[in-house]
């Protein structure tokens, strides 16, 4: 039986306080790298928008630099500082990219929730 997938319910990410809380909540409980790997159609693009080296113009035209949009082969593994390591590829180069330092490129993309999900985490936590 095939059945119409709900939408999403962004709430949380709309300025409300009391749902941010509970997503969040919800978010301490989860164990990140197995929830991402059931819900990630990979391969999919992904935009750098964060850099811990910040931004510069030098860093920005490097492979896999801020602004550049790349192809998530695969999760790779989970660190201590930069959480979930992603394999991906840019061009013809491959190269390792935190997750919490990219946005999925079309918020149309099923992917775009659940990295959402996880880079606001990150960044919270």
């Amino acid at each position: 039986m095939i059945t119409k997938k709900e939408p999403y319910d962004s709430s949380w990410d709309e300025g409300d306080e009391e749902l941010y809380d509970e997503k969040y909540a919800e978010w301490e409980e989860r164990h990140w790298e197995s929830w991402l790997n059931q819900k990630l159609a990979i391969p999919f693009e992904v935009k750098r928008v964060e850099d811990e080296e910040g931004f510069s113009d030098r860093r920005s035209q490097k492979p896999f630099g801020i602004g550049h949009v790349m192809k998530v082969l695969s999760l790779f593994e989970e660190d201590d500082l930069y959480g979930i390591i992603m394999k991906v590829r840019e061009g013809r180069k491959t190269g390792y990219v935190p997750l919490c330092d990219v946005e999925v490129v079309s918020r149309d993309d099923p992917n775009f929730w659940p990295v959402r999900e996880y880079v606001v985490w990150f960044a919270n936590h």
